[in-house]
């Protein structure tokens, strides 16, 4: 039975299902929208089908008509409660609209919903999209601990109070949008707090919800991803110490780190000493078909030469990194502590003390990748602005 589910506020929680509101879950649910972390086990979630695409977009013809005016209404109600500044976070949106609109508004999501599962083929990553969904929602209903106070000195900066004025019409959350590049890098909702561009500067206002943020993050992440697609070991300990000494004969770190990835993401980048280790070309060759990349985990971007390898090396990286923080997420279940946010290469732990035994699992789990065990540092602190390398083992 194909369902939705409407819980906003969480007092107002109702299930449409079977052409009627119900206050609990029918039996034999098997399908709904979009996924929920209270879901029961079974249902189908028809937006991992359609790979970023809204519901709009995969309403069917036959259905445009009916959704249009349907959404065109809803869109007009919601503008009324505004103008009468009724809060929705107080009331019921369904006890606040004609009873025969919802049903309607909900019936034809519904019919979309039925259409896309019968339609469109299940995708091959769909068990990890659902635990990459299952993993954003549990962050994005942790609200972030801000501390705004901490930039009060530096509000004679134009781009302090410009920062805090964007903050004031945010969600204190992080709402991850895992669709919102072909790459599989993750985006944010455009009213989620902005963590993934959040200048360093402004990085003191998160504090931890218990005791600690710890940092885990890879080293080097796409350079030891590129080692992979060529089947080459990973070296061990720090990458760019390890290319100053074994690629680049004996120079700075500093000038090693800035010379392999002035080469790695530079397709038209001729460095012999670095060519002579990493070998770019075989790995385009083996990835991409002239017109398409296909990853080792089943994505298929377009791309041009110029752009095939970044996007192999990218989307594979992504993915990886993901899997990983999926799986430091199972470990945490049942605990106080709880993935707080990611960002690109790192995930970044809310850490209870009394769960300081997990940190060797959660280090050793996020090291030990499908693409070989890549190093990774760990960073410690009371606010995610002053973190502290560490080495834990």
């Amino acid at each position: 039975m194909i369902f939705q589910t409407f819980d906003y506020p969480t007092k107002c929680k109702k299930v449409y299902a079977g052409g009627t509101l119900c206050s609990e879950a029918p039996q034999n649910l098997s399908g709904t929208w979009e996924f929920r972390a209270d879901t029961p086990a079974g249902v189908e979630f028809a937006k991992l089908y359609c790979n970023g695409k809204n519901i709009h977009e995969m309403c069917p013809e036959h259905l445009q008509q009916e959704w249009q005016e349907i959404t065109g209404k809803w869109k007009a109600h919601l503008n009324a409660f505004i103008q009468a500044k009724i809060s929705l976070e107080e009331h019921c949106i369904y006890e606040l609209v004609p009873q025969h609109f919802f049903l309607d508004f909900c019936r034809v999501k519904n019919q979309i919903t039925e259409h896309v599962l019968e339609n469109h083929d299940r995708p091959k990553n769909y068990n990890f999209l659902l635990n990459l969904a299952a993993l954003s929602e549990n962050i994005k209903t942790q609200p972030l601990n801000l501390k705004t106070s901490k930039l009060s000195g530096l509000n004679h900066h134009t781009a302090t109070r410009n920062f805090l004025k964007k903050l004031k019409k945010t969600e204190k959350s992080i709402k991850y949008n895992i669709f919102g590049t072909k790459t599989g890098r993750l985006t944010t909702e455009p009213n989620s707090f902005p963590i993934l561009t959040l200048k360093k500067e402004f990085r003191s206002i998160i504090e931890p919800n218990n005791d600690l943020f710890v940092e885990l993050d890879f080293n080097a992440a796409e350079l030891r991803t590129l080692l992979s697609l060529m089947d080459k070991e990973q070296p061990k300990g720090d990458i760019h110490d390890w290319n100053a000494k074994n690629v680049f004969r004996g120079i700075e770190r500093k000038q090693a780190k800035e010379r392999i990835f002035a080469w790695l993401y530079n397709p038209d980048s001729k460095d012999h000493l670095a060519n002579g280790t990493y070998d770019k070309k075989e790995v385009k060759e083996k990835y991409w078909d002239g017109k398409i990349v296909k990853t080792p985990y089943g994505r298929e971007i377009e791309a041009d030469g110029f752009h095939a390898l970044n996007y192999l090396i990218q989307s594979t990286t992504a993915d990886m990194v993901l899997r990983q923080a999926v799986k430091v997420y199972d470990l945490l279940k049942g605990s106080k502590s709880h993935i707080a946010f990611m960002i690109h290469d790192s995930l970044v732990i809310d850490l209870a003390k009394e769960d300081m035994g997990l940190l060797t699992k959660a280090l050793k789990v996020f090291s030990q990748t499908d693409l070989g065990e890549f190093s990774v540092s760990t960073q410690v602190g009371k606010n995610f602005g002053e973190m502290r390398k560490i080495k834990w083992t």
